[in-house]
């Protein structure tokens, strides 16, 4: 099925712009937050979640679907001018061509409006009639969303917190024999601070790769039109107490400084504040596969993220949001048709533990919180087969590297999280008893019926946790 088979001329197409003031007083607009960590998958999220939103067929879980709520849905013209417009036509047609292959990833802010013509249960709603409601989806990047935990730190902070959790990783060596050459106290250098803003540049893309989270400052892995500037010219050094003005250290120090001022607080001041509900995209299973010191760095990044979201910690935050909170937040863990279901509850199990502990050390209150395993879009399909005298829940589908069909059997996944959780807390090198595989899959052909969003595994359990109180 092609994309013009998925769209119908009265409910799909875009409309035309409203009154701005009618939409303003008597149509309510829900501002979903969509973020992802490293690879999680966001735009293909982001893609599937309106598809199944536009062809409701494939979301049972979400009650106004089920229950005829929902009476039609439709993409209006974004409400922002100055922001640029989420492609999903174009993401769309990568996922369900001929030969399907995943869309490129979106690299900035981006956003897209659609619309919902609701009728409300009850007295009241039959009385009032139906009503319209948007949803502004809010795309940006992960790493940006990390930085807001710089806001609370100084640059002495900072500096020893990264190069403390960075000694043992190899990728760092050669930031760290960089920075070996030079004197924080020496007179400021521009090509020296050149020089160690890109190896360690060069350090948070290995980092980034090896399945790390904590790769701040976010913009130094997508700089845009800020590149070389002197405000992604800053690296962390080892405190000294002969810096002086002019020196290198202080230099370091100002441009911190205004990395926080002049890139961060912009950013969360003009979208992070307008925020209702947000989504956190996880690669669990690629931190699993990558081992203990991975799945701890995800711990703290989710504890992070919790604290950003309760502004009272923070003065600048508490100024902008003005008491207003996310009323909700979803860590979701992606790519789970890269398991058997058999597994998903383990997974899940894994997911919730993490968000337990990092709501517990981010002495987090106010939003709804919640955790699960999902796949926005499923590539596989399960099988299992017999293997050296032993049964295993295996999934099938196309290999991304080779275009050949393969089996996998990732290892099976404890029941207890603590199997998980405990290496990774005691700073474990490997994990002892298991060996966790991951294979990475091409999108598979779709042949969609009339009325049915790409499949997925428990997407409209999602958008049920995310939106669905304001969809019935």
């Amino acid at each position: 099925m092609g994309i013009g088979d998925l769209a119908d001329g009265v409910t799909r197409g875009v409309e035309g712009i409203g009154d701005a003031l009618s939409e303003t007083l008597f149509e309510p607009v829900i501002r979903l937050g969509v973020t992802g960590l490293s690879r999680a998958g966001k735009t293909v999220f982001i893609t599937s979640l309106v598809a199944n939103l536009l062809d409701r067929g494939r979301m049972p879980q979400l009650i106004g679907a089920r229950d005829g709520t929902i009476l039609s849905a439709y993409l209006r013209p974004q409400p922002d001018n100055t922001v640029p417009r989420f492609d999903y036509e174009t993401h769309l047609a990568a996922l369900t061509g001929d030969v399907p292959h995943w869309p490129e990833s979106t690299r900035a802010v981006s956003q897209l409006r659609l619309s919902f013509k609701v009728q409300p249960g009850g007295l009241l709603g039959a009385v009032a009639g139906p009503r319209k409601i948007h949803l502004d989806i809010v795309d940006y990047p992960g790493e940006w969303l990390l930085d807001l935990g710089l806001l609370d730190k100084t640059y002495v902070q900072w500096s020893a917190e990264v190069l403390t959790r960075i000694a043992p990783r190899a990728a760092a060596a050669p930031f760290r024999a960089a920075l070996g050459q030079v004197d924080p106290a020496a007179l400021f250098d521009e090509p020296v601070a050149k020089s160690l803003a890109a190896a360690f540049t060069d350090y948070l893309h290995a980092a980034r790769n090896e399945g790390f989270y904590d790769c701040t400052p976010g913009r130094f892995l997508l700089p845009g039109e800020m590149a070389g500037s002197p405000v992604l010219t800053f690296a962390p050094l080892p405190a000294t107490d002969r810096a002086l003005r002019g020196s290198l250290w202080r230099e370091m120090e100002r441009r911190f400084e205004a990395y926080k001022s002049e890139v961060v607080k912009p950013f969360f001041r003009t979208h992070f504040a307008r925020i209702d509900r947000q989504v956190v995209l996880v690669d669990a299973l690629g931190a699993i596969h990558s081992g203990p010191q991975a799945v701890e760095d995800l711990r703290r990044a989710m504890t992070d993220i919790l604290a950003a979201f309760r502004p009272g910690r923070n003065a600048f935050l508490s100024r902008i949001l003005l008491g207003k909170r996310v009323e909700r937040i979803l860590f979701a863990a992606t790519k789970a048709d890269h398991l058997h279901h058999a597994q998903h509850p383990q997974l899940t199990a894994i997911m919730e533990a993490l968000l337990r502990d990092a709501k517990d050390r981010a002495d987090y209150a106010g939003a709804k919180t919640a955790a699960m395993s999902i796949a926005a879009l499923r590539a596989t399909v399960e099988e299992t087969i017999q293997h050296e005298g032993r049964t295993l829940d295996c999934v099938r589908g196309t290999l991304l590297e080779t275009g050949k069909q393969a089996a996998l059997y990732p290892g099976a996944l404890p029941t207890d999280p603590a199997r998980i959780l405990s290496p990774a807390r005691a700073g474990g090198a490997a994990w002892l008893d298991a060996d966790y595989q991951i294979m990475h899959f091409a999108p598979a052909r779709l042949s969609l019926k009339p009325g049915e969003g790409p499949p997925h595994i428990r997407l409209d359990k999602a958008a049920e946790f995310l939106i669905g109180d304001r969809l019935r």
